[in-house]
């Protein structure tokens, strides 16, 4: 995440925003479509939570109140290395259903990075990131969505660099942004810690190098996993989107209260200070990550309960699988352009209908030669800002 700019003079190091803030609050509405997500999570995304990832979730019985009434919760949660962020999407949605989308519900900030590059978008779904309730995660953002209390916040405090780790990393936090804390001190709002287990699983085995980053950085795509998916890539570029089936297992942590770890303002804080703060936290999440991992890490695939529950919902083939991912998501954003109300269904026998009204779903599944046209419409698309 993004730090705002700062004037260091001795320890001054903190800038007020208050005034940027007003002047930014647009952010929290510009795309964001909360009708049509609920759709789409109930008609479309459901079907990769339960039949796929079969996501679950421990501890959430009695989901976190506001200690602050007028100031969302902050959720922080370690990120997964190496994978299209298929855990986050599943956190969200699994939470959001679980408190029925009301104002417990989340809203991610996530790397600008996502909704800047087109091909980051799952399928070219232009902008489904901010539709769906994403904010792009810099400092300004997340002090203005602090703003808002119809939803709560879910941040990711390693950023890109938790991503982009390598499995040999795998559950080993890398280094925190402050902004969380820096905003948790000062609007006296907590921090609700969220352990993400077996999301390392979703793209397993895999590395990168900083040399290729930096190429693939220049079409978008903020770092190329190298491992076991890698070769398929270029034979199926449904593919890159694709995943693993593990178990996306998410524990809920202990609150956290940055702003009792110090009797200073947050202005009053010198960077060291604020350091030791954030050193204190990062170390307690990654105990309660380490116990997470211990107790509900050990089957990341659970191949048994998958191939169950496979079988169990053959009427559902393909769309719980990656493979089928592309006609869903087709469908879905043929919806949202055109503004249709109501459900969006998808049936086995609705592909013929979703291919003839999109043919540019045969590329994903064109060997090589697939990625050329789907470079191009990104290109453009990012070019054109539709």
């Amino acid at each position: 995440m993004k730090e705002a700019r700062t004037s260091v003079i001795g320890n001054n190091w903190y800038r007020d925003l208050s005034d940027l803030v007003q002047k930014n609050l647009h952010i929290i509405d510009d795309h964001y479509d909360e009708e049509f997500t609920k759709t789409m999570s109930s008609d479309v995304m459901v079907y990769l939570e339960k039949y796929y990832f079969r996501s679950r979730f421990i501890g959430f019985e009695n989901f976190p109140e506001r200690n602050n009434p007028n100031r969302p919760l902050i959720f922080a949660s370690n990120h997964s290395g190496m994978a299209f962020p298929w855990d986050g999407i599943m956190m969200a949605l699994g939470i959001n259903e679980l408190v029925k989308n009301d104002r417990n519900a989340i809203r991610p900030l996530a790397s600008p990075m996502l909704s800047e590059s087109k091909i980051m978008n799952p399928f070219l779904f232009n902008n489904l990131w901010k539709i769906a309730g994403s904010v792009d995660a810099s400092f300004l953002n997340f002090e203005t969505m602090l703003h808002q209390n119809e939803k709560n916040l879910l941040v990711y405090p390693e950023g890109v660099p938790g991503i982009g780790k390598g499995f040999d990393k795998r559950y080993r936090l890398q280094r925190f942004s402050t902004s969380f804390l820096t905003l948790s001190i000062k609007y006296k709002t907590d921090v609700i810690p969220i352990y993400t287990v077996n999301g390392e699983y979703i793209n397993p085995l895999a590395y990168s190098w900083p040399w290729l980053n930096k190429l693939v950085n220049k079409v978008g795509i903020p770092y190329l996993p190298v491992g076991l998916a890698t070769p398929f890539l270029l034979l199926q570029p449904w593919f890159f989107y694709s995943a693993f089936p593990a178990k996306l297992t998410y524990v809920l942590g202990e609150r956290i209260k940055p702003y009792e770890m110090t009797d200073k303002q947050i202005e009053e804080l010198s960077r060291e200070e604020l350091g030791s703060i954030r050193d204190a936290i990062k170390a307690k999440m990654q105990k309660g990550l380490n116990k997470a991992v211990q107790e509900h890490g050990k089957s990341p695939y659970k191949w048994s309960e998958f191939i169950n529950v496979t079988f169990a919902n053959l009427h559902k083939f393909p769309f719980p699988y990656p493979f089928g991912w592309p006609f869903s998501f087709s469908r879905s954003q043929r919806h949202y352009k055109r503004k249709q109300e109501g459900r969006i269904k998808i049936s086995f026998w609705s592909i013929p209908k979703i291919l003839l009204q999109d043919p540019f779903i045969l590329f994903y599944f064109l060997p090589v030669l697939g990625w050329i046209p789907i470079f191009i419409r990104g290109i453009l698309m990012r070019r054109s800002g539709e």
